[in-house]
């Protein structure tokens, strides 16, 4: 799906990057980190929220709209319409948590079905690193599956912080890569490791 240039906006191309999970993993509190650089604990159950953040990529300022979506059941059937507007996806899962790292396949699936299209940017995402001493999900196991997906696979903590900014990167880079790819624009230094200097926030 083509970059779409909202009016009003400065003519900005415009990202979609969509956080899909099942319930309670954590995809709000990590979205409000991003944004907003807090911890929220308590967090009443999403159905569908939408944040938008100017990001500046090889040297280009672009807006991201993350679309923080619910992962309960009730909206399964709502979810077809989301992924078919999203460019990137972080499939979130908490590694205390073992049922949904399992449903993060059904995720996968979901997705690909809808969006036809198996280079899809996507990220998968262990979230409450911080809680190492209720682990139920093994980092190998997880990037293991990661692997077979070919995917990257990143530890997070939603409330110490870590790795937030990694995530942020990799998916919004690959994202824009991947719109330049199908439009057939050209890039020059866009690069798709963390902490690459040319990745920076614009308030």
């Amino acid at each position: 799906m083509a970059a779409a240039k909202p009016k009003g906006q400065n003519s900005l191309a415009l990202h979609k990057v969509i956080m899909v999970g099942s319930g309670g993993v954590g995809k709000s509190a990590l979205t409000l980190q991003f944004m907003y650089d807090e911890f929220v604990e308590d967090y009443e159950p999403t159905k569908a929220d939408s944040y938008r953040k100017k990001v500046v990529l090889d040297g280009e300022e672009v807006q991201i709209d993350i679309l923080d979506t619910a992962g309960q059941e009730d909206y399964a059937a709502i979810r077809d319409n989301y992924f078919r507007s999203g460019e990137g996806f972080l499939c979130v899962f908490s590694i205390t948590e073992l049922e949904s790292f399992a449903a993060t396949a059904d995720f996968r699936e979901q997705i690909l079905r809808v969006k036809e299209d198996e280079n899809v940017p996507f990220l998968l995402v262990g979230n409450k690193s911080d809680l190492e001493d209720r682990r139920q999900v093994s980092a190998d196991e997880a990037k293991a599956r990661a692997d077979q997906w070919g995917v990257c696979y990143v530890e997070t903590s939603a409330k110490t912080r870590a790795n937030v900014d990694k995530i942020s990167l990799l998916i919004h880079t690959r994202t824009l890569l991947h719109c330049r790819k199908k439009s057939q624009i050209p890039f020059h230094f866009l690069m798709l490791c963390y902490g690459c200097k040319r990745f920076s926030l614009t308030s």
